[in-house]
């Protein structure tokens, strides 16, 4: 489920229409999971 929605919140930019990639989106932490350097660094529980 946490996966579900944590693409479905990376995807709000993309079907927006503002970028044509999640991890393109400067606010987001989709980059994170493409190995590219967000805005903040995170650590992640699971």
């Amino acid at each position: 489920m946490f996966h579900q929605k944590l693409t479905y919140i990376h995807n709000n930019p993309v079907e927006a229409g503002f970028v044509e990639k999640a991890e393109d989106w400067l606010y987001s932490s989709a980059g994170n999971f493409y190995g590219k350097n967000g805005l903040i660094e995170l650590s992640y529980i699971i």
